[in-house]
């Protein structure tokens, strides 16, 4: 994988623009990865509807769940389909919506110096393999294409905004998660 360190994109992604997004400011950095969980609706996979919501054509007659979120500005910089496939909404030196309020490292505001990656799925049901495989891929290439990053500045959701959420979720095996990191990074 490579990114495209003008455009901030992932090269071998789909990009869908979003409008929820804004310029980092100049003194900060992307230095944290922050990793999420997102189905729509809820407990269910495929589907327009979250490329809907980050780009803000969510329409809430299409489900009940989506009229309490509808009206959410909100985006991540990737989607990490069950599939494997990837879509970026947001380019990576630009400022996602994604983790709201949040603290890491006694920052608050992670969105100034994160970047999002949203798996599809659930706290619950277990992550495909393939998604592991992806997410594992494209972080190898966020650490080494941006230089403040780090392994030990990888977290979850549920560690930057404890209080208001759970996601990845107890499933989500970040010993996998690591060990394929481990794995690239020999074979490189």
């Amino acid at each position: 994988m490579e990114i495209d360190k003008i455009k901030g994109l992932l090269k071998n992604a789909e990009y869908i623009a979003s409008p929820n997004c804004d310029d980092r400011s100049p003194e900060s950095q992307a230095n944290l990865l922050i990793i999420h969980n997102i189905s729509l609706p809820p407990n269910e996979f495929g589907g327009p509807f979250i490329t809907q919501l980050f780009t803000n054509t969510l329409n809430e007659s299409e489900h009940p769940f989506f009229e309490e979120i509808a009206h959410l500005r909100v985006s991540s910089h990737l989607l990490i389909r069950r599939d494997g496939n990837i879509i970026q909404y947001v380019p990576f030196h630009k400022r996602a919506w994604h983790a709201g309020v949040s603290c890491f490292d006694n920052q608050t505001g992670c969105n100034d110096f994160s970047i999002g990656i949203e798996l599809e799925g659930t706290d619950d049901i277990p992550y495909e393999t393939i998604q592991y495989e992806q997410l594992a891929t494209v972080t190898d290439t966020l650490l080494s294409t941006y230089q403040d990053m780090s392994a030990e500045r990888i977290t979850g959701h549920c560690d930057v905004a404890p209080e208001r959420k759970t996601d990845p979720g107890p499933v989500f095996d970040w010993k996998k998660y690591r060990q394929l990191m481990i794995e690239n990074k020999q074979k490189s």
